[in-house]
């Protein structure tokens, strides 16, 4: 006897149906699961049969075959033992076959219970897409999956539950989310702990208005870690179709229901020391997302810039530009959605005492130039904010006057972004940081004054095209926080002073 179970399973971020084909015949007792499975799956034979037992269902000694269909892709992880489980009751007349209209995902343990899968919401949105009509999962994978909006979900915690809803004898109720709350981030980090370097946090509001990319170069105690950990307090909360996009790459690393309740966009700070596989994604077999796609819709930060490797760096220039990062290996090709916020901190040289006023600095001008040719002209190219940070004066630090909280700027922040919106409304373009070469024609043609101050710093400074174009999309920001239509010379002059810092003559 042969039954069929749907289910679904992951590649990449994308989700697709699965069709489980379970056969029982006479012969040699046997349990073959084919269909490219991996390790993980082809172990369910051993906890599927093992839960069977625990749970009083007889599993005759017979020939029992598995299909995972489509054949030609390979199947990953635990999520196949509920529907295995399920297929072979079936086939077995244990229980009664199984609706057409129903998905059903997740691992089970030795004794029935059911415990969360990867790819949860992935999986739910190819289950809409299929036009299923329930979707059954673990219930630490509910919340994720109901973001889907399609099927119904049911989130039963063992087996049992699915058995008794099936047979009658004890409907499950669905799965209702609760009422999300969107609120400013928790006021941990503020920044008003920060004393001094106004026109710093200026920039950092820029930045945030915008999604501007942003380097901070200073002496150590300077505040640059201090202010860039606190640029999340002042970001603009996650739109659904944001959050849906978060919730499925941290779902593909297991923590999607910690991604479904939070409304903060991510902040990413990996260690210096990280790969570049690690910063781009990679691993055996599927690739997994890396950090450039955790942070996706949100804030890499990377402290202490040059101490990375150089490899691990170069890979940020084209998911700086493209938006997503794509991964090859011999398991396949997987694209990542990477479309960040690059906030990065650095020493002006090893020792970190280049410029200060005490003079303690003892690098030579050829090992400053050294340290800082660790980084390329086409990476620096990107960032659109380079700023020096000075040392807090003295006098700042002993008066501790009251400085503006996170949420002055956020509010100020938030109207930017409202003009923005409005302005690119039908587009998929967010903020200014992402706007194409067609919408700067429409929308960053300063007066001319200010185009003649351009034309001039472009020809003084020796811009590139692209450092042009990013000066207009700042000056455009800038104009945006001052909720003015037209970008004038004041804009561009600002727009000019942050993207070229007043260290660039040892380059």
């Amino acid at each position: 006897m042969i039954a069929t179970v749907f289910s679904a399973g992951i590649y990449g971020i994308e989700g697709y149906l699965v069709t489980v084909e379970c056969g029982v015949s006479n012969g040699l007792p046997a349990f073959d699961i084919v269909g490219l499975p991996g390790a993980a799956v082809r172990e369910a034979k051993e906890r599927v049969t093992t839960a069977a037992r625990s749970m009083g269902l007889a599993v005759p000694p017979c020939r029992k075959t598995v299909n995972l269909a489509p054949a030609d892709r390979k199947k990953e992880g635990a999520v196949y033992d509920l529907p295995v489980f399920l297929g072979l009751m079936a086939a077995l007349g244990q229980i009664d076959p199984l609706p057409d209209d129903c998905v059903f995902i997740g691992e089970m343990s030795l004794s029935g219970a059911l415990r969360p899968v990867r790819g949860a919401l992935s999986m739910a949105m190819a289950v809409r897409a299929a036009g299923k009509r329930c979707l059954f999962v673990p219930a630490e994978n509910a919340e994720e999956a109901s973001l889907a909006n399609g099927p119904t979900i049911y989130a039963p915690r063992h087996t049992q539950e699915i058995l008794d809803h099936l047979s009658g004898k004890a409907p499950m109720s669905p799965y209702v989310r609760q009422p999300e709350t969107c609120g400013a981030p928790a006021d941990v980090l503020d920044y008003c702990d920060v004393m001094g370097q106004e026109n710093v946090k200026r920039a950092m509001e820029i930045a945030a208005a915008g999604g501007h990319n942003m380097l901070l170069c200073g002496t150590p105690g300077s505040g640059k870690s201090m202010m860039a950990k606190r640029i999340g307090t002042i970001l603009p909360p996650m739109t659904p179709e944001e959050k849906l996009d978060v919730v499925r790459i941290y779902s593909v690393i297991g923590e999607g229901a910690q991604a479904a309740r939070s409304d903060v966009r991510p902040i990413r700070a990996p260690h210096h020391t990280t790969s570049a596989a690690g910063i781009a994604g990679g691993g055996a077999g599927i690739p997994v997302p890396g950090e450039l796609s955790l942070a996706h819709n949100g804030v890499l930060f990377l402290d202490e810039l040059p101490e990375f490797r150089k490899d691990a760096l170069e890979v940020l220039r084209q998911p700086m530009e493209d938006g997503t990062v794509s991964i090859v290996r011999t398991a396949g090709r997987v694209t990542y959605p990477a479309k960040f916020m690059l906030i990065c901190a650095m020493n002006p040289c090893k020792c970190g005492w280049y410029g200060h006023p005490s003079g303690r600095c003892r690098c030579t001008p050829q090992e400053v130039r050294a340290y800082r040719r660790k980084l390329s002209g086409p990476l620096l190219d990107r960032i659109d904010i380079q700023m020096d940070v000075r040392p807090v004066p003295l006098k700042d630090l002993a008066e501790r006057r009251p400085a503006e909280r996170s949420a002055e700027i956020r509010a100020r922040v938030l109207a930017a972004r409202a003009r923005q919106q409005a302005r690119y409304d039908g587009t998929d373009v967010r903020c200014n940081a992402d706007m194409r070469p067609s919408q700067m024609a429409e929308f960053c043609r300063p007066d001319a004054a200010g185009q003649a101050l351009l034309d001039a710093a472009f020809e003084r400074l020796g811009m590139t095209a692209r450092s042009y174009d990013r000066v207009l999309r700042l000056a455009r920001t800038i104009a945006d926080l001052a909720g003015e239509a037209r970008i004038s010379a004041p804009h561009i002059a600002e727009a000019i002073q942050y993207r070229f810092r007043q260290g660039d003559e040892l380059e």
